[in-house]
């Protein structure tokens, strides 16, 4: 079988990494007074380069993660911002409020392959061997990963070339214009999960009219109307700048009907879905509201923060975020009492001032500071488009509370820590 070789080509063997636990997050307080009886869920965001964290995740998740969907830089040699304004007319992107996204700049292709190599020889390791590769990728670099795969998995283990085609304004004059992704999806075996029904869609409406006016239609095959069909290997959803109700400012957002239709076509209920360059957060909120287990992580603090903001406005389950152990949780650390936002604190809740709050977009509460790991109880999150965050959050009634601690992220992605001493 043909193989892509170049002269710096290695799969590195996995290297020496441990996770550490930072945080455990009760979106909107739900789970939270149940914690010490339960324990701590097993939904995992991680912050830390995917390299490190998939050979850490080797020792407990080899060979168990059901589902992976991988969409990493394309090899484009551009560098993304993040949008970071409130409310900005999207036809003005010279107006728009921009932060750092993710670099995608590369040396040659060989750096690029060098990057992605080890990494699906790391997936490959965790899938279960019913399991199932997405890998999403465009013009610029799949034809490469289509032979890194083949070499991986084994060429007959291809289970589709997806294309997902889209529409939009491009400014490209002497090419026709580029409107497709592609997602190669490989299974570890032949015996691999594929729930045909769960993604069946209903027939356009011309072919019900055309098996209803005719009984030769279909060459004498008459389809079954009502369940509806299987979708075909291209996919049309529109992108994520045209569905204002998911956007969350992180650059090439991907759609959720496009991450819906892969997860309920290749886990159960209960299985384990990963997503190792999980950007904006879109495989973990759906994987959580259809009821699967999720491991996601991304280098970048700007995506882990959007991440968890998606998940907390999305009200998921509980999720515990961690690190890797060489890469430092982003957090300036204030002594107690020291007040960068005043606060005021009674039995029930928590204030903060309208001091300072137009730079601020999220911040929680650990109503009982153990001084180990951060239990959030209670957040409060920037609307995506208009009005203010929340000034007030409830405390939770615990007669062990001694130590009131607060976190709070500013639009710049920079997070503080402060503690306040409870009467």
């Amino acid at each position: 079988m043909p193989s892509l070789d170049w002269s710096s080509k290695s799969s590195h063997i996995p290297i020496q990494s441990s996770l550490e636990l930072d945080s455990v997050i009760y979106p909107n307080g739900q789970g939270y007074d149940t914690a010490h009886r339960t324990g701590f869920p097993p939904d995992q965001l991680i912050l830390g380069d995917n390299l490190a964290v998939m050979s850490a995740l080797l020792q407990e998740y080899e060979g168990r993660i059901d589902l992976i969907y991988a969409d990493p830089p394309f090899f484009t040699n551009r560098r993304y911002k993040a949008r970071i304004g409130r409310g900005e007319d999207s036809r003005k992107p010279e107006q728009w409020k921009l932060a750092e996204g993710y670099p995608d700049h590369w040396s040659d292709i060989e750096a690029y392959l060098d990057m992605l190599y080890p990494r699906l020889n790391l997936m490959y390791r965790l899938l279960s061997p019913s399991g199932t590769l997405y890998l999403h990728l465009d013009w610029h670099a799949n034809s490469y990963a289509r032979l890194l795969m083949d070499e991986i998995f084994g060429a007959d283990r291809l289970l589709n070339e997806i294309i997902w085609v889209y529409h939009g304004p491009s400014p490209i004059r002497s090419a026709f214009n580029r409107k497709h992704d592609s997602i190669l999806s490989y299974t570890k075996s032949k015996e691999y999960t594929f729930n045909v029904d769960d993604v069946r869609q209903p027939y356009d409406p011309k072919t019900i009219k055309t098996f209803a006016s005719s009984s030769k239609a279909g060459f004498g095959k008459v389809p079954n109307l009502e369940r509806g069909k299987v979708p075909e290997d291209w996919w049309y959803f529109p992108v994520v700048a045209r569905l204002h109700n998911e956007r969350t400012g992180y650059p090439t957002q991907k759609p959720e009907a496009l991450m819906e239709r892969i997860i309920l076509a290749s886990s159960n209920e209960g299985d384990i879905v990963a997503d190792f360059f999980c950007g904006s957060g879109t495989t973990p909120a759906v994987a959580a509201k259809l009821g699967r287990t999720y491991i996601a992580t991304d280098a970048s603090w700007r995506a882990v923060h959007t991440t968890r903001a998606r998940l907390i406005r999305y009200n998921s389950p509980p999720f515990r975020m961690l690190h890797e152990g060489r890469t430092p949780y982003p957090l300036t650390h204030f002594p107690t009492n020291a007040r960068p936002y005043p606060f005021q604190l009674s039995k029930e809740s928590i204030k903060l001032s309208n001091q300072a709050i137009d730079s601020l977009d999220y911040w929680e509460v650990d109503p009982a500071w153990n001084e180990k790991i951060f239990l959030s109880s209670a957040q409060a999150l920037l609307p995506l488009k208009k009005g203010s965050i929340p000034l007030e959050l409830d405390l939770p009634v615990r007669s062990d509370q001694k130590t009131i601690c607060a976190r709070s992220v500013n639009l710049q992605g920079e997070q503080t820590q402060f503690l306040l001493a409870s009467d």
